[in-house]
């Protein structure tokens, strides 16, 4: 009898721990780490014998590694695809700056998806989706929300950290849950920091945490003891060339190499003090962690010989390293030349995690479970698209189609013929060294044909031909400050004074308090106008030099309009650098 209770005993204590190892494996932990600006050759795992990065070398040792893994030509786009498995053009994601980088609401993000398994989920770092409502995080899911605004601390965006100027990295104001706050230390450290909170918060319950490190990109500054490390060494010698094109440095690039490899140094501590708290946390085994870049590098160095860098679509821009562990059903490391893409994580997580992607809408990613699996019978290639210029796509300029080994890259004229385009085979040719355009017309015909019809479905889309608006007067943001790098109008709208600027916006109506700041005090004696579709507002400026100027009681009518402000002066025409409005009743 006594045995038989023993027994019944131990059969339901094994019951309930494989009760709670199976709905762990439900609901897996995902840690999803994206760093800005960081090309594929800058980790020792991928060749790069200047720059000390163990703990992610040893994250890809035990990973899944995608060889080919692809992103777009720059940071925007390549987030809104990661977020929501669909191309950026259909998310309204057009831009980096210049009003395009505001991703619409009605988006679903891998948050959201997520939410159906009560997954929390915490963004750390940068976001560059839009800083207003509704197209914050907190407005796409994301529980928790520590974050610098627009493309990056020290840009026009980001007006907490701008005239911080060279320290803008360091004790910034950054925005917690969509407040300012003052944090002390340098930002990734930061950011990893408010993750790990974050993890030791939901330790005991499925979690997403995105963490997004703004380094490397420019300005490119980082804490002197890790510039110390590579302070003498020349970034432009010591690599094994074995054919690979390596391009010509100059003193800058190498400085600025240093200053990289740097910052990139300082994320792979701050991975190795991630990774142990998932260890002491016992949580580990239950964790998916993807590891992946955002584009090729900004600056010119080390890229393991391929063609191109940040913003191109040669393999340079858009080729990035991409490693995925997932212990609790993944058991073994393995190499995947397959091509995939940032459009496969939501489809792929959906998957992993035991939770529905998206129905109702094209979700352009696949599934990647059969490729971890090593299922690759069944599996068809499908061609991929990129492009990157400012504003909207240019008809085949810095365009181009892959599909399996052949890829299709156009830097011409709309009008252009076949033959001022690029046809390269990746297998062969991995540098892009070879243009057989003139040896295989019919293949390249037929990619072309592919890239003209993924080009005029996605130049139609809804999101971006109806742009998302920034709601000004909402009961979930208010004041609204609307910043430089969601102003549209003239091209590449900076830090500039005269230039004309336009936000565009759907206005709830009521009374306002309006300021106006600018870089500079303007001068007295000027006037300060405000236009709202037909309604427009003047003031004339006292006798003061000042930077910021403020309307008050303005009365706006409920509409969509473009919001446009001016100081004018002797002639000229001033724009603010930030406006906040701010709904009275």
């Amino acid at each position: 009898m006594k045995n038989k209770i023993l027994f019944i005993i131990a059969s339901l204590h094994f019951l309930q721990v494989f009760t709670i190892v199976a709905q762990e494996t439900i609901h897996p932990n995902v840690i999803l780490i994206i760093t800005d600006d960081q090309g594929y050759g800058d980790l020792g795992v991928t060749g790069n014998p200047h720059v000390k990065t163990p703990t992610i070398d040893k994250l890809a040792k035990e990973s899944i590694r995608f060889h080919n893994f692809y992103v777009s030509p720059v940071c925007a786009p390549t987030r809104s695809s990661l977020m929501t498995g669909r191309y950026s053009l259909r998310t309204g994601i057009r831009d980096t700056y210049n009003g395009g980088a505001i991703m619409a609401s009605n988006e679903i993000t891998i948050a959201e998806m997520l939410k159906q398994a009560n997954y929390r989920t915490g963004i750390f770092g940068k976001w560059h989706l839009g800083d207003n409502y509704p197209s914050r995080p907190s407005d796409q899911g994301f529980d928790e929300s520590v974050i610098h605004l627009s493309g990056g601390m020290g840009q026009v965006g980001d007006f907490t950290t701008y005239f911080k100027g060279d320290t803008s990295y360091f004790d910034p104001v950054l925005w917690h849950n969509n407040q300012q706050q003052t944090y002390t230390g340098y930002c990734s450290d930061i950011f990893t920091d408010q993750a790990i909170q974050f993890i030791e918060k939901n330790e005991t319950s499925p979690f997403f945490c995105y963490l997004a490190f703004n380094a490397p990109h420019t300005p490119l500054q980082v804490p002197e003891k890790y510039y110390t490390i590579y302070e003498n060494i020349d970034p432009s010698t010591g690599f094994d060339r074995d054919g690979k094109p390596f391009p010509k440095m100059s003193e800058k690039d190498k400085e600025d190499a240093r200053k990289v490899y740097a910052m990139v140094t300082n994320i792979d501590d701050n991975l190795a003090k991630l990774f142990k708290k998932l260890e002491e946390l016992k949580i580990s085994d239950n964790t998916i962690v993807i590891f992946m870049t955002d584009n090729g590098p900004q600056q010119l160095r080390y890229v393991a010989g391929m063609r191109g860098k940040k913003g191109d679509v040669y393999q340079g821009g858009v080729r990035v390293p991409f490693y995925l562990r997932a212990p609790m059903v993944l058991k073994k490391d393995k190499d995947i030349e397959t091509v995939a893409a940032h459009i496969d994580i939501l489809p792929t997580l959906a998957t992993l995690c035991n939770v529905s992607p998206p129905k109702d809408r094209k979700i352009d990613g696949k599934n990647l479970l059969p490729l971890l699996e090593g299922k690759t019978v069944n599996w068809e290639d499908r061609p991929l698209f990129f492009y990157w210029t400012r504003k909207y796509p240019e008809l085949y300029y810095n365009m181009a189609m892959r599909n399996g080994n052949y890829k299709l890259v156009g830097r011409t004229n709309f009008n252009a013929p076949l033959t001022d385009f690029e046809l390269f085979d990746l297998k062969k040719d991995p540098y892009e060294l070879e243009n057989l355009i003139l040896q295989k017309e019919t293949l390249a015909e037929n990619l072309k044909a592919k890239l003209d019809a993924t080009f005029q479905e996605l130049i139609r889309s809804d999101n971006l031909n109806s742009p998302p608006r920034i709601e000004i007067g909402s009961k979930h943001e208010n004041p609204v400050i609307l910043n430089r790098n969601d102003a549209g109008g003239q091209r590449g709208i900076w830090a500039q004074e005269e230039i004309f600027g336009k936000w565009k916006v759907a206005v709830n109506k009521g009374r306002y308090n309006i300021r106006f700041k600018f870089i500079k005090p303007v001068p007295s004696g000027g006037t300060m106008f405000l236009e709202a579709g037909t309604f427009v507002h003047r003031q004339s400026n006292g006798k003061e030099n000042s930077d910021i100027i403020a309307m008050n009681n303005v009365f706006l009518p409920a509409m969509d309009c473009d919001l446009i402000p001016f100081y004018t002066s002797n002639g000229r025409n001033i724009l603010p650098f930030w406006v906040e409005l701010q709904k009275l009743d």
